[in-house]
């Protein structure tokens, strides 16, 4: 199937030829203009930009290869298809390998012309879909926040399209500064919810007294101080999707009822006798080891199954290295709109200690560093302090022993020995090992050193 709007620029130096092509091709519908030689054709083309480019290859002192060339150089999505004289094969081999879409060996008859034009047209709409897609997917990104194009964000990518249009329960991992919440939020505003509310709670920032009522909600008079009906976060939620941050800090009474709700979409309020049905989306995160957790017996397992339908983890900065420059320059150009600042550039060896760097706050730290960067100026304070973080092991003057080590061991030492250097001060403890201060208190508890 043709398309009618395509405009074709046909090039043809004979006039009767020419004429002909152009009458035949306006009468199946196509938008025509025509060029007796290359020169006029550029001419055409830079002043009117056709669809598709039908030229003969013989043109007076110039050749169709020569506009061809200009072509693919300044239009490389343009359609071009080329006419050679009976048996120059050779020439029919060039133009193909110099990205002609199709050729047509002379004398031709018009079903083949047609034919050739409505091959490529296809080529064309397919080219034009392909890249309004790739320019949406870019825009998408960019409005959800999540930056990079290392492999193991792309997979992210992959992941967040496939599920964002389905309602399905998603589970998002990773070290704290990863960006789970934009990874959440792009799942979010990618959906058809995404005129319904995004409700977000950390489930480790609300007390064990108040987490009920706050995640379900409560009659007036269900307990001392509740003098109104309080709307809990997953019935402001209805409709929209809502967002358990640090699902792993959910004590384990809210572990049964968030179950419940899973598994029949119901809720009731705290002092409720009744039950109220909800049409709610729950993306949780978390930097915990669920996995652990249930082993250790502070998660229940079968939630840990019903949010873990689709999984997706962010990787931490140090595996997206070459990340690291894009990150920055989105940083500047963000903070610098924030704060109505003309953007700053940082130097070859800043750019070099940032990329050398271990980022053990991930892309949180990042975006802080460049933040106050755009707000100072002052890049030595940045150099300066890069270069007081603890240094990660030479692996070339590190090894591990032929009879191997016990890691558990291992790793409850180096947090001791940590403890130890710093007089017990936890902060301090964690920068040295390199750590964020939640991860280091995740490890503490692991290994009961708290």
């Amino acid at each position: 199937m043709k398309e009618p709007t395509l405009k074709i620029l046909v090039v043809e130096d004979e006039p009767e030829q020419r004429s002909l092509i152009t009458k035949m091709l306006a009468a199946n519908g196509y938008q025509t203009k025509s060029a007796e030689s290359v020169e006029e054709a550029i001419l055409s083309i830079k002043s009117d930009h056709p669809d598709l480019v039908f030229s003969d290859w013989k043109l007076g002192q110039l050749s169709g290869m020569d506009l061809l060339n200009y072509v693919r150089r300044d239009h490389p999505d343009m359609g071009f298809i080329i006419a050679t004289a009976y048996g120059t094969i050779t020439h029919a081999v060039d133009a193909m390998q110099a990205g002609a879409d199709d050729y047509l060996a002379k004398p031709y008859q018009r079903q083949s012309l047609l034919l050739a034009i409505e091959k490529v047209a296809k080529s064309i709409v397919l080219k034009q879909q392909n890249r309004m897609l790739a320019s949406q997917l870019s825009q998408q990104e960019e409005m959800v926040g999540l930056v990079g194009k290392a492999p193991c964000m792309q997979k992210v990518y992959t992941r967040v399209q496939r599920v964002s249009s389905t309602d399905a329960t998603v589970l998002i991992g990773g070290e704290s500064g990863t960006g789970k919440e934009l990874a959440a939020r792009a799942l979010y505003q990618l959906s058809a919810r995404n005129n319904k509310p995004f409700i977000a709670i950390n489930c480790g920032a609300i007390s064990e007294n108040l987490a009920e009522a706050e995640l379900f909600g409560a009659e007036k008079g269900a307990f001392t101080g509740a003098t109104a009906l309080k709307i809990g976060k997953l019935e402001a939620a209805n409709g929209g999707t809502i967002f358990l941050d640090e699902i792993g800090e959910l004590p384990l009474l809210l572990q049964t009822n968030l179950l419940r709700f899973l598994q029949e979409g119901v809720i009731s309020r705290l002092g409720q006798n009744g039950e109220i049905k909800l049409d709610v989306r729950v993306i949780a995160a978390t930097h915990r080891d669920l996995q652990y957790e249930v082993a250790e017996g502070r998660f229940r397992e079968d939630l840990y199954y019903r949010l873990n339908v689709v999984p997706i983890h962010m990787p931490p900065l140090r595996d997206r290295q070459e990340d690291i420059g894009r990150l920055v320059e989105h940083f500047l150009k963000l903070h610098a709109n924030q704060y109505n600042h003309t953007p700053s550039t940082l130097s070859a060896s800043t750019m070099k200690q940032l990329l050398d760097y271990p980022w053990p706050g991930n892309v949180r730290e990042l975006a802080n560093r460049i933040e106050r960067f755009v707000l100072l100026g002052d890049e030595e304070e940045m150099v300066e302090e890069l270069s007081r973080q603890p240094k990660t092991i030479n692996t070339n003057e590190f090894s591990l022993p032929d009879s191997g080590i016990q890691w558990e061991e291992f790793e409850k030492s180096c947090l001791e020995q940590a403890m130890n250097r710093h007089q017990g001060n936890r902060t301090k403890a964690a920068k040295f090992l390199g750590l964020t201060y939640k991860a280091f208190l995740y490890r503490l508890e692991k290994y009961q050193l708290v």
